[in-house]
C-alpha cells in the first residue's frame, strides 16, 4: 500500500516570484527537482492581463493579482500581497527569488519561525535598467545589504556572483546554475537561422545583433519579448531588415527547445554595463550546449572559465555589429564549427540539470522539514 502524500512530505517549500510563472524554466526545475524529493512545493507569482493559462505541474502554483504592474507602486503592493498570502498559508522554508521578494519573504518567516532561503537569479542591484538610476541602486543595495546576511541559506547561478556575496556577506553560498534537463541530441538538421532566445531588453546587445545581419546570408531568430522590443522592430525596419529579423515573441518551453535544436548558431551577448552581466552565466549559454549548437558569447570570467574546460563558444571581447559579423564569419569554418558542436554534445552529457540538481537538493536537506 503506497503512503499518502502528506506522509511522505518532508515539508512545504514556498517559492516567490515576480513573473506569471508560464516560461520561467529555471524555476518550473527547480519546484519539480524538489517535489520529486517529497517536498511539497508552492510557486507563488502573479496574474498579468495578458497571461495565458497555467498548466498542470507536479507543484501547486499561485498568481496573485495586483492592481498596479510596473514601477514602485507594484512591488510596494506585490510585497504587500505575498506577505499577507505566507502569513495565511502554512509553510516549512520560503524561498524568495532575486530581492524584490525578500521583504516578504523574511518577515513572514520570522515571524512564524520558519527558515527563510535566497536563491540569487541575479546580483540585482548591478541590473542595467538599476546600475545608472542612482537612487534606485541605493534603494535596492540597501535592502540587499540589510536582508541577505539574514538568510539561512543562499545559492546563486554563477560562481562570481556566489564569490562576491561570501567575501562581502560572510556566508557560505552555494552554486546552482541554471542548466536544462539533459537531452539525447536527436539528429536534427540545422535550419540555418541564427538564435537568440531571451527578454528584449536594454543591454543584451541585440541593436548589434541586428546590425551585424546586414552583411550575414543568414536570418536572425529572436524568441522572447521585452521593453525594448518595439525599438528593435523599428531598427529592423530603417536597416531593410525584415525578411532577415524575425520576432518569435515569448514561446513556451517546448516549442523553444525545438527552435533551439534546429539554429545553426546561439548568440549569448551583454553589454558590459553592471556587474550583474559581467558575471552573469546565461540559462540560454546552456541551452545551446544542450542543443548541440556553437554559440558566440562574451569573453565575460564565466564564459572563460566555462570555455577552458569545454570549448563551446567564439567568445568576443567587445560588442559591437562588426565584431559579431567577424565570429560569425570565422564559424563559417567547417573545421571550427565541427569542434565547437562535438564539444558542446560532450559538454552537455555534464552540464546538466541532473548534476546540478544535486546541489540544490542538498541545500534543503540540511535545512530540513
Amino acid at each position: 500500500m503506497s503512503k499518502s502524500k502528506s506522509s511522505e512530505s518532508k515539508g512545504h517549500i514556498v517559492c516567490l516570484v515576480t513573473n506569471d510563472l508560464i516560461t520561467d524554466q529555471r524555476m518550473q526545475r527547480i519546484c519539480s527537482t524538489l517535489a520529486d524529493n517529497r517536498w511539497q512545493v508552492t510557486l507563488v507569482g502573479r496574474y498579468l492581463p495578458d497571461s495565458p493559462p497555467l498548466k498542470q505541474q507536479a507543484f501547486h502554483q499561485v498568481r496573485l493579482k495586483c492592481w498596479f504592474n510596473k514601477g514602485f507602486a507594484f512591488y510596494a503592493e506585490y510585497n504587500i500581497r505575498l506577505f499577507f498570502w505566507l502569513m495565511a498559508n502554512a509553510f516549512s522554508i520560503v524561498c524568495a527569488i532575486d530581492l524584490d521578494t525578500i521583504i516578504p519573504a523574511w518577515k513572514a518567516a520570522r515571524m512564524k519561525g520558519k527558515k527563510v532561503v535566497y536563491d540569487a537569479h541575479e546580483w540585482f542591484p548591478e541590473c542595467p535598467e538599476i546600475v545608472d538610476r542612482p537612487f534606485v541602486y541605493h534603494f535596492w543595495s540597501g535592502i540587499e545589504k540589510m536582508f541577505v546576511p539574514r538568510m539561512d541559506a543562499i545559492y546563486t547561478v554563477s560562481q562570481s556572483i556566489a564569490d562576491v556575496f561570501e567575501e562581502m556577506y560572510g556566508k557560505p553560498v552555494h552554486l546552482v546554475r541554471n542548466m536544462p534537463m539533459k537531452e539525447q541530441h536527436p539528429s536534427v538538421e540545422s535550419s540555418g537561422y541564427i538564435l537568440y532566445q531571451g527578454a528584449l531588453n536594454e543591454g543584451r546587445g541585440l541593436e548589434a545583433m541586428i546590425a551585424a545581419m546586414t552583411s550575414i546570408n543568414k536570418e536572425l531568430w529572436l524568441a522572447g519579448a521585452g521593453d525594448i522590443q518595439d525599438s528593435l522592430k523599428q531598427l529592423t525596419s530603417k536597416l531593410h531588415l525584415d525578411d532577415k529579423v524575425k520576432f518569435l515573441g515569448r514561446l513556451e518551453p517546448a516549442a523553444l527547445k525545438e527552435i533551439t535544436q534546429s539554429a545553426w548558431l546561439g548568440i549569448n551577448v551583454l553589454e558590459n554595463k553592471g556587474k550583474n552581466y559581467y558575471f552573469s552565466l546565461a540559462n540560454k549559454f546552456f541551452d545551446y550546449v544542450q542543443a548541440g549548437v556553437p554559440q558566440i558569447s562574451m569573453a565575460f570570467p564565466e564564459y572563460q572559465r566555462m570555455n577552458q574546460t569545454f570549448e563551446v563558444a567564439c567568445l568576443i571581447s567587445e560588442l559591437s555589429a562588426e565584431a559579431i559579423q567577424q565570429a560569425i564569419h570565422r564559424l563559417e569554418d567547417e573545421n571550427y564549427y565541427h569542434h565547437l558542436q562535438s564539444n558542446a554534445i560532450e559538454a552537455s552529457k555534464i552540464w546538466n540539470w541532473e548534476n546540478e540538481s544535486k546541489v540544490l537538493i542538498s541545500v534543503y536537506e540540511q535545512l530540513g522539514g
